[in-house]
């Protein structure tokens, strides 16, 4: 079989858009999956399309995340028209119950260009909370992650794609700086140009098959838990995001409730105390889930990095390999510019950002590319 133009390792979002970015550039694509496409941190997160309070996070996630919302619509609309998955793109706009740090929100939403509406005692009929300088932002919009990974799948599939699931990397030949070959339960492919999207799995990706490599990405897992809620249409209008926790309302009624941050845990069991205390947040905060039954408990691992900055751009050694990954939280906010930025980058095609901030050494002290 002829050998693809790229190699991406890992179907998650970051994995199955950048895929589709190569696609639409005209290169052909494989992509290696350890599992099933678009089941780990990308279905199990919640699908609000913006960062939690982001006047707190680096600039650098900012500039990925405007084009990225910018671009969003018209993704869902398209991949909708193409592949019959309705991925419910849901302008459902999101409210902000405590923010403390007031101006520093309506700066940043002023710079971004992110409509804010003043709130009267009206728009908290339903809830049950104490609020500080509370803010509604009209235009957050969330996705269904679930069935947006599905038409994902569908349109790279539709393009072209070589898709290999389950599909277990054993090792690598690497030789003059360059990655070779990718050795596998599904036998041996030859590389071209090789991509990394493989969350919080990446670092042991480095540590376990990628030996004696100077730089190896800062990623590590955190794990998240949620809740699911089967409410009846229009319980609750708007995403509302309430101290470090949230209420996602889908198209139907259902009711997602995040989410727990748990670092270096690598496994994905759900615990009691988790299910106690997001209950509890949910039932107080929006009384009426006390008469709806929760339907579902899980866990995703998340790719955290020490500045929730992602990696995206070239290894300084392996001259064929690069990386796009690391967004901890926001990897579906982010995606279609981590992907643009990181094909623009191997295809030399005009940059949308600066790369610098999601370089492989900036975590080291006097090193650049």
């Amino acid at each position: 079989m002829q050998n693809s133009d790229i190699m991406i390792i890992g179907g998650g979002v970051m994995g199955l858009m950048t895929a589709r970015e190569f696609l639409n550039a005209g290169a052909s694509v494989t992509i290696l999956e350890k599992n099933s496409c678009g089941q780990e941190a990308s279905w199990a997160g919640g699908g609000i399309l913006s960062p939690l309070y982001p006047w707190r996070q680096a600039q650098s996630i900012t500039d990925l995340v405007l084009p990225s919302l910018k671009r969003y619509p018209e993704i869902a609309a398209d991949l909708f028209e193409k592949t019959g998955i309705d991925p419910q793109w849901t302008q459902s706009g999101l409210l902000i119950t405590q923010n403390p740090d007031d101006e520093l929100a309506r700066e940043w939403c002023k710079c971004s260009q992110i409509k804010v509406e003043t709130l009267d005692h009206d728009f908290f009929n339903q809830l049950k909370v104490d609020t500080l300088n509370p803010i509604f932002l009209p235009e957050i919009a969330q996705i269904r992650n679930p069935r947006f990974l599905q038409a994902l799948k569908q349109d790279v599939l539709n393009k072209g794609v070589r898709l290999i699931e389950n599909c277990e990397i054993t090792s690598f030949t690497c030789e003059h700086n360059r990655i070779h070959d990718v050795h596998s339960n599904h036998g041996r492919f030859v590389v071209n140009e090789i991509v990394l999207t493989t969350g919080a799995w990446t670092r042991s990706i480095f540590q376990q098959l990628l030996i004696g490599l100077l730089d190896v990405p800062e990623i590590y897992p955190a794990k998240g838990q949620m809740l699911l809620f089967d409410a009846p249409p229009n319980t609750l209008p708007h995403i509302v995001l309430d101290g470090d926790h949230y209420l996602i309302p889908r198209r139907d009624g259902k009711i997602i409730v995040g989410s727990t941050v748990e670092y270096d845990v690598f496994h994905k069991e759900i615990t009691i105390e988790a299910h106690e205390k997001l209950t509890k947040f949910a039932i107080e905060l929006l009384p009426a889930l006390k008469t709806a039954p929760m339907i579902k408990h899980w866990a995703g691992l998340r790719p955290a990095t020490e500045d929730g900055v992602p990696y995206i751009g070239r290894h300084p050694e392996i001259h064929n390999l690069s990386l796009n990954a690391g967004h901890f939280r926001n990897g579906l906010t982010m995606s279609p510019a981590s992907a643009q930025l990181l094909v623009d980058l191997v295809l030399n095609r005009p940059l949308i950002v600066k790369p610098e901030p999601y370089q492989f050494f900036r975590h080291l002290p006097n090193k650049s590319l």
